[in-house]
């Protein structure tokens, strides 16, 4: 099914997996779906009407469903009936659109079509209407203005360490940058690249969890906080 997916579009499946084990789902429905291209593609926040920090979809997701223990993400979880539908649906759209690719924003209007689905009704309820959005998709790709906050951008990251492989999680990172550690070592783009894995590994274990536990700056092009990891170093004890 997704071989004609772009990666941003399988991302997307990704992050509404990843939801779904977050929220006890058995099945991957349109909600998780619906926060999977929230996740990824800020200019379908922009087209929800939703691009603060604290997202106002998310907060309709947990007032609609009944919450279940997480899912460890060792385990498998399909798409719902109307989840593979979303995804076929998304496919007919970009080849009706003479796209090749299947991208994020064929995969919202997939979601649409799916009209008794949950996913559906909360973005029609932000404005995204089936006809319209197709026929902003028929005139091209249009510029979405809106305040980008770079904390979603961080949590993504920190987050990432445990699903994404290194060369993409280096993306994150400026070509320019220099940066100090906490041992006083200077590093750059080349070397945080090339010994990313070694330098992030114990971060990607399965007992390390991080908590941002303060902000000091957050402006549009600037972000200064403070991460604590838990169980970073030593499993067997509770490390800061």
């Amino acid at each position: 099914m997704f071989e004609r997916f772009n990666e941003k579009a399988r991302r997307v499946v990704f992050f509404a997996r990843y939801e779904a084990s977050h929220y006890g789902s058995s099945y991957i429905d349109t909600e998780h779906l619906l926060l999977g291209l929230w996740r990824e593609d800020l200019a379908i926040r922009g087209y929800l009407k939703d691009t603060k920090v604290e997202s106002a979809v998310r907060a309709e997701v947990e007032r609609s469903i009944e919450r279940g223990k997480p899912i460890p993400t060792s385990v498998e979880i399909p798409l719902s009936a109307d989840g593979n539908k979303v995804l076929l649906l998304a496919a007919e759209e970009a080849e009706r659109l003479g796209q090749r690719h299947v991208g994020t924003e064929h995969i919202l209007l997939g979601l649409l079509r799916v009209k008794d689905s949950l996913g559906a009704r909360i973005a029609r309820e932000r404005g995204v209407l089936t006809d319209e959005f197709r026929e902003r998709l028929a005139n091209g790709p249009q510029q979405v203005r809106f305040r980008k906050s770079p904390l979603p951008i961080l949590e993504e990251f920190l987050t990432g360490l445990k699903w994404h492989k290194a060369d993409y999680l280096a993306s994150y990172f400026a070509k320019n940058l220099e940066i100090v550690d906490v041992h006083g070592k200077g590093w750059k783009y080349d070397e945080i690249a090339g010994n990313f894995e070694t330098l992030f590994a114990p971060y990607a274990k399965k007992n390390a969890a991080h908590t941002v536990e303060e902000v000091l700056v957050e402006t549009d092009d600037l972000l200064v906080a403070v991460v604590l990891w838990k169980n970073a170093l030593v499993a067997s004890m509770e490390r800061v």
